[in-house]
């Protein structure tokens, strides 16, 4: 009986430690997943930010994208551009894969071994893109975005903690 208790508490403990995020495209297989980032955008008027979430795969790498919309014809469309820290920038292409469900549209991008080698190197400062939608949209919901790589909103002069992500921490360790 003293001998199940640990062993109990230890099972329970690694379950909740490998817990990792995943990211599934169009019902593939799921591919190891950083945390899901929500980097600020200010132009934004809908909602203000967009969620990040970078994953490993065969051949380099996935950049999943999300925003809140307010109407469904919105999308995220056009090539998006992640600029590092380092001032590189990464352009990524629009391969026509989106999803859009309950108030949100999600699109997917590609990144290359090599683009996916710089990740692992630098953190992203921020990502740019474009919500297309139809002429009855409002204009300050769509057009062109950039969404930057802030921990909080808002902090005072004395705070000297990083106020930027980890990405490519992150990214090293998938």
């Amino acid at each position: 009986m003293n001998f199940k208790l640990p062993l109990l508490l230890l099972l329970f403990v690694s379950t909740f430690a490998s817990a990792q995020q995943t990211i599934s495209v169009k019902g593939s297989a799921p591919y190891p997943a950083t945390q899901e980032y929500t980097f600020i955008c200010e132009k934004y008027a809908y909602s203000g930010e967009i969620n990040v979430q970078i994953a490993k795969t065969e051949k380099g790498g996935i950049l999943k994208l999300t925003v809140s919309t307010a109407n469904d014809k919105a999308k995220i469309a056009g090539g998006v551009y992640v600029d590092l820290t380092n001032a590189d920038v990464i352009a990524c292409t629009d391969k026509n894969v989106k999803e859009s469900a309950d108030g949100k549209t999600t699109a997917y991008y590609y990144f290359t071994p090599a683009e996916w080698l710089k990740l692992k190197k630098t953190d992203i400062y921020a990502i740019r893109f474009i919500i297309a939608g139809g002429p009855d949209i409002s204009g300050n919901l769509t057009g062109h975005f950039t969404a930057y790589s802030k921990v909080k909103y808002f902090s005072t002069a004395f705070d000297k903690s990083k106020k930027t992500f980890d990405t490519a921490k992150e990214i090293s360790v998938l």
